[in-house]
C-alpha cells in the first residue's frame, strides 16, 4: 500500500546509535547514554500525590475538556503573571495540549495548508521542521547559529521572508534552542514582533526550556514584547521545567484567535489529557513554583561538569546558557567522519552515546548533542572514556 506523508520522512537516525548502544551493553560495556533528552530527575512529589488522590475519584475517569479544565488554565495564567509579568485571559488566551509536540503539530494544521510556507530553524528539534510538512506546507529552513546568536537568526529570518515567494505565513522559533542552545534577549524578540506586526506573520515560539538557564541569565517570553499578542503564540511545557516528561502536559498561550482556532480543531480530535493529570498539574503549578529552580541547580552543575571535562581533554565547545544540552562541534581531527560515524565511534571506542547532529537537519552534521541526563560522577566517567577513545585530540 502507498502511504501518505510517511514516505517523505527520512530515517530516524537516533535509532542507529540506540541500537549500537544496546548491542554494546549486551556485550558487557557500561555505555553512558548522553543522547536522548529524557529527564532523569523525578517529578514533584506533590504532583504524584495529587495524581494518586484524583485517580481514586471515579468522577475523574470520564471525558475531560480538550481545552483544559478551568483551574488549570487559570494556574497557567498565574504562572505567566509571576514569571514574566504577562497577563493572560485563561478563557481566550490559554489552552492545554497533550505535550508540546501535539500542540505544535496541530497548530500547524490550523495555520498552514498546501501552498503555504513556514520559516523554521535548521538544525532544529525535528517536529519544528516536520510539523509544517505534515500540514502540507513548505518548511523553509533558515540556519541558526550556536550559543548566543539568536539575534543573527532573527536577522536571517527577516531576510529569508523578504526574498521568498510565496511569503511565509508562519515563523517558528525556540529560545533557548534545542539542539544548538542558542539564546536570545528580549530586545531582539521585540524587533521580530515589530517586524511581524507590519507583515501579518504569525510567530510561534516554543519555550520548552523556559526555566533551564544558567549563569544568572533568564530566558524571556515573547509575550513580554509590546504588541506580541497581535502576532505571537507561545508553547510552555511542564516536561522540562517540572521534570514531568511522561505526563504530557503543555500549553499554548497568546494571540486569542490562534488559541481559539486550535481549541476548535482539538474539540474534534481529543478530550484532553486524563483529568487526574490535569488536576495534579494544576496543584503543581500552584504549590511547587520553586521546583524548576531546584532542578535548574542540578542541570547547571551537570553543565559545568561536562563543559569543564571536555575542555580539559582538548574538545572546545561553547558553554551553553540554557537548555539541558551541550551542542558540540566535532573536533577538527575527526571532522571528516560526519556526525553519524563520529557518534558511532564514541559508542564503540569511548562507551559514550550522543545524538548525531544530522538528526536535527542537514545543518547539524558537523556537531553532536550531549544531553545532561546523568549525574556529575557519570559525566566524569564519560569524559574519561572520551579521553581514552579520542586519541587524535591534543
Amino acid at each position: 500500500m502507498e502511504f501518505r506523508r510517511i514516505p517523505g520522512l527520512p530515517p530516524y537516525v537516533f535509532t542507529i546509535i540506540d541500537s549500537l548502544k544496546l548491542e554494546a551493553r549486551r556485550a558487557g560495556h557500561d555505555v553512558i547514554d548522553l543522547g536522548f533528552g529524557n529527564p532523569d530527575l523525578p517529578s514533584p512529589q506533590v504532583a504524584v500525590d495529587k495524581l494518586t488522590e484524583a485517580a481514586q475519584n471515579t468522577r475523574n475517569h470520564r471525558y475531560s475538556s480538550s481545552r483544559g479544565i478551568p483551574k488549570l488554565r487559570q494556574a497557567v495564567a498565574d504562572l505567566y503573571q509571576r514569571r514574566f509579568g504577562v497577563s493572560l485571559d485563561p478563557e481566550t488566551e490559554v489552552i492545554s495540549t497533550i505535550g508540546a509536540k501535539e500542540g505544535f503539530s496541530h497548530l500547524m494544521w490550523v495555520l498552514l495548508q498546501p501552498g503555504d510556507a513556514a520559516i523554521v530553524p535548521t538544525p532544529s528539534y525535528p517536529i519544528h521542521i516536520w510539523g509544517p510538512y505534515f500540514a502540507g506546507a513548505d518548511a523553509r529552513q533558515v540556519p541558526i547559529g550556536d550559543g548566543d546568536d539568536g539575534a543573527g537568526y532573527i536577522d536571517r529570518v527577516m531576510e529569508a521572508w523578504e526574498l521568498g515567494w510565496p511569503k511565509p505565513r508562519v515563523v517558528v522559533l525556540s529560545f533557548p534552542h534545542n539542539p544548538t542552545t542558542t539564546t536570545v534577549d528580549l530586545p531582539d524578540l521585540q524587533r521580530l514582533v515589530d517586524w511581524a506586526r507590519e507583515r501579518d506573520v504569525v510567530l510561534v515560539h516554543d519555550l520548552a526550556y523556559a526555566d533551564m538557564c544558567f549563569d544568572g541569565w533568564t530566558p524571556p517570553s515573547i509575550l513580554q514584547c509590546t504588541g506580541a499578542k497581535e502576532v505571537a503564540v507561545e508553547l510552555y511545557s511542564m516536561t522540562k521545567s517540572f521534570s514531568m516528561a511522561g505526563w504530557r502536559v503543555a500549553f499554548l498561550v497568546g494571540r486569542p484567535d490562534v488559541v481559539g482556532a486550535l481549541a476548535k480543531l482539538k474539540s474534534y480530535l481529543d478530550y484532553g489529557t486524563f483529568q487526574p493529570i490535569q488536576i495534579a498539574a494544576t496543584v503543581t503549578l500552584n504549590e511547587a513554583a520553586d521546583y524548576p529552580a531546584e532542578l535548574n541547580t542540578v542541570y547547571e552543575s551537570r553543565r559545568n561538569a561536562l563543559y569543564d571535562g571536555l575542555t580539559r581533554i582538548g574538545w572546545d565547545i561553547l558553554k551553553p546558557r540554557g537548555t539541558m544540552f551541550a551542542w558540540a562541534r566535532i573536533p577538527e581531527q575527526y571532522a571528516e567522519m560526519g556526525s553519524i560515524e563520529f557518534a558511532q565511534h564514541l559508542v564503540r571506542e569511548c562507551d559514550v552515546a550522543v545524538s548525531p547532529g544530522v538528526g536535527f537537519g542537514p545543518g547539524g552534521d558537523r556537531h553532536v548533542r550531549f544531553a545532561l541526563i546523568e549525574n556529575e560522577q557519570r559525566i566524569a566517567q564519560a569524559v574519561r572514556g572520551l579521553r581514552r577513545g579520542l586519541t587524535r585530540l591534543g
